[in-house]
């Protein structure tokens, strides 16, 4: 868990949007819980999150201003969630191990998710390299034609295609407590284990949210 309940609220106008949208995921994500997802658990390891604890402290820090709502984790542990990659092929975030990884959920129905997707796309592109990455993983269900046509339309062009058209992957972090509606976002060390998340939108292309990537990055 995190030691404060994320509540990322940049403006009026879209605390009322993402209040809706949680209700819309909450509803799908009880119907995706009954039929399965094929998402696994959040794994509890103190061994392999070693010196997270300090690192989410630090970069804990930096959670003001526009990333105010980041919150610490206080038992940092190893995530593991599967989506599809921009293939169609199986990965987790075990894949990405070796970076610090800025992991996204969003949906083309979540106002919120799509106003904060050009910060994302920036984001990457100033600072997505072998040591970080913005991971935005679409769960609309059905196809790949809504997330794609509006990636195009809102010319993100620098995010990779992360899709979970079961919602499997927002489930189980709803289960864990780190998932209260759309969008959210964790931070994940090198190791994959959870150093932060938070509820909500942000200007993910502030200096605030660079500052507490680089910290997060450890440099």
């Amino acid at each position: 868990m995190t030691n404060k309940r994320p509540l990322g609220l940049p403006s009026a106008r879209l605390i009322v949007i993402a209040a809706v949208a949680g209700l819309i995921a909450g509803a799908v994500a009880v119907y995706v819980r009954n039929t399965g997802s094929g998402n696994g658990e959040v794994a509890a390891d103190a061994g392999a999150c070693e010196g997270t604890v300090e690192l989410a402290r630090t970069v804990d820090e930096f959670a003001r201003g526009e990333v105010a709502a980041m919150a610490a984790a206080t038992s940092p542990r190893l995530i593991d969630l599967s989506f599809k990659g921009p293939e169609g092929q199986d990965l987790k975030t075990s894949d990405f191990a070796g970076k610090t990884v800025l992991l996204n959920l969003w949906a083309t129905w979540c106002g919120p998710c799509r106003e904060e997707m050009p910060a994302l796309n920036n984001l990457q592109k100033e600072m997505g390299g072998e040591d970080f990455e913005v991971v935005a993983v679409n769960i609309d269900t059905g196809s790949d034609e809504k997330p794609k046509a509006f990636l195009a339309e809102t010319r993100v062009d620098a995010l990779g295609y992360y899709r979970d058209s079961t919602m499997g992957v927002f489930n189980t972090m709803k289960k864990e407590g780190l998932a209260f509606g759309l969008p959210v976002t964790l931070i994940l060390d090198r190791k994959g284990c959870l150093v932060s998340a938070m509820n909500g939108p942000a200007v993910w292309d502030s200096t605030d949210a660079k500052a507490l990537i680089t910290a997060a990055k450890g440099s």
